[in-house]
């Protein structure tokens, strides 16, 4: 059964973990049994009706049908989604344009955040590997195009970089979760850079997203949080029996990709993040993949100019963007012909 999908075990010392656990997660409101069962037969209906109409509808309107389709199990779950859209000139709330690649970061609380970011806007996404073998739930991640990451193998982590740089230099839209793994919601981890390498080599705009659930009275709620030795099914069961719970979406100024990706990296946490402070604070390292990667370019301090174009929602990304490589392209040159001399 789908429920009996376990949670990650950590297998070596740079693999991302929390300290959250069972403690993290606080009571709220609950429906009743009734409820709860209505609730379930109706995301069970939604994933199995999904694959069928998802092939039988026309390729221009499978967009459509994926956000309807998410905002359906959203309501299955009693899920509320609310977005707020803090970009300047922003026309519609919306990741990103049709064809404009764009790479979307925020904190991971639970496997709840994948369907509300694709309520937004459908997207890819960045996922642990064994999530393609979960029955039921690994079929849909496959029609998602979720790009599978192994991280119990850190080999495996320039592939996953190379294959997110493809996707986003092809104008896809992709979700990651740069902590590496799921905190309760009230704590998170350090943004790790070694996913940021995609957007500053493809020159990929980022979309910070801040994201947090509430309950029925406004205050942060931790019950999708699936941490500990959650498995999906004790998750669910939260999810399933709580009352008015609130799924928040800012979407904050996009982030240039810059040259350095620690920089971005820690443009978009502070981004996502602002001024507030983690429950159990910073304790985890950061994966840095340059054994297994060319060694990061110095950042260059942007022109005036175009910083403050970079920040602006109506910028030509497409110039900014080909500027980005020109530059990236030109250091790698200099530094050849120096080190050949």
């Amino acid at each position: 059964m789908v429920f009996d999908a376990p949670p990650a075990q950590a297998v070596h010392a740079w693999m991302p973990s929390s300290p959250c656990g069972p403690g993290c997660v606080e009571a709220t409101a609950e429906v009743g049994t009734a409820r709860v069962l209505a609730r379930l037969l109706g995301v069970t209906g939604l994933l199995i009706s999904y694959p069928l109409l998802n092939a039988a509808a026309p390729r221009r309107h499978r967009e459509g049908l994926q956000r309807r389709y998410a905002h359906a199990v959203l309501g299955c779950l009693g899920i509320e989604l609310r977005v707020v859209d803090q970009r300047p000139g922003a026309e519609s709330a919306r990741y990103a344009g049709p064809g404009d690649g764009v790479m979307i970061v925020t904190g991971h609380i639970g496997w709840s955040d994948v369907v509300v970011l694709a309520a937004v806007q459908p997207l890819g996404f960045v996922a642990r590997a064994d999530m393609l073998d979960w029955p039921v739930l690994g079929g849909l991640a496959k029609r998602l195009r979720v790009i599978p990451l192994e991280r119990e193998r850190l080999r495996e982590l320039p592939g996953a970089v190379t294959e997110l740089g493809n996707r986003l230099a092809a104008g896809d839209r992709v979700a990651v979760f740069p902590e590496g793994t799921t905190w309760c919601g009230r704590a998170y981890g350090r943004m790790r850079p070694a996913l940021f390498q995609a957007a500053v080599d493809t020159g990929t705009f980022v979309q910070p997203v801040r994201l947090r659930y509430l309950d029925r009275h406004g205050a942060q709620c931790t019950i999708p949080g699936f941490v500990g030795d959650d498995t999906f099914a004790d998750s669910a069961k939260r999810i399933l029996r709580s009352r008015g719970l609130v799924a928040e979406v800012v979407l904050r100024p996009q982030e240039y990709p810059g040259l350095d990706r620690r920089d971005l990296a820690r443009r978009c946490e502070r981004a996502v993040r602002g001024t507030e402070l983690s429950l159990h604070g910073s304790t985890t390292e950061w994966i840095e993949a340059s054994a297994t990667r060319v060694q990061d370019p110095a950042p260059l301090p942007a022109p005036p100019a175009v910083a403050a174009a970079a920040i602006h929602h109506g910028v030509d990304r497409r110039g900014l963007r080909g500027r980005a490589v020109a530059v990236l392209r030109r250091r790698t040159r200099d530094s050849r012909i120096t080190s050949s001399r």
